[in-house]
């Protein structure tokens, strides 16, 4: 059975003609766009479940890439940091950023022009200002019970 062709003329592409649940790891990985913003405290109001963002960061999120500086460790380091997967991104998936591909993925939405995915180019996701490069602080100078002052609007 062949693919159907999409409006360019190309095959589907991974994302888009397989369901989350059968992607490898490698393609699951790829769908991350590097903004950062999931690495991003999150505040959650108990009786409403709204989540607010802050730009407080995760300590090991690197300001310049965007990127978990301990990925594949960061568990020794952050011990409640959750590792999306297929398997629980229901549970998950309302926290994500808007943006997200997992997210966006999960409610049938298509990807954006900018995501590395489409644009084959990482730094896309910067330039079109969906990222938090530059603008986050460390979640270490700021104290926990101070987070709600440091909460902002989704970059998007």
């Amino acid at each position: 059975m062949t693919d159907q062709i999409d409006r360019k003329g190309l095959a589907p592409r991974f994302w888009e003609r397989k369901p989350l649940r059968q992607m490898t790891d490698r393609e699951w990985e790829a769908l991350c766009d590097g903004c950062g913003k999931c690495c991003l405290n999150k505040l959650e109001d108990e009786d409403t479940g709204e989540v607010a963002l802050t730009c407080v960061a995760c300590r090991l999120l690197d300001d310049e890439t965007c990127l978990c500086a301990q990925y594949e460790i960061r568990h020794q380091f952050v011990p409640e940091c959750i590792v999306l997967r297929p398997e629980n991104i229901d549970t998950h998936a309302y926290w994500m950023p808007q943006t997200c591909a997992y997210r966006l993925l999960w409610e049938g939405l298509p990807l954006y022009d900018w995501h590395p995915l489409i644009s084959g180019d990482p730094e896309s996701v910067h330039r079109a200002g969906v990222s938090v490069r530059h603008r986050t602080v460390p979640e270490f100078e700021v104290p926990e019970e101070d987070w709600e002052d440091y909460i902002i609007e989704e970059p998007v």
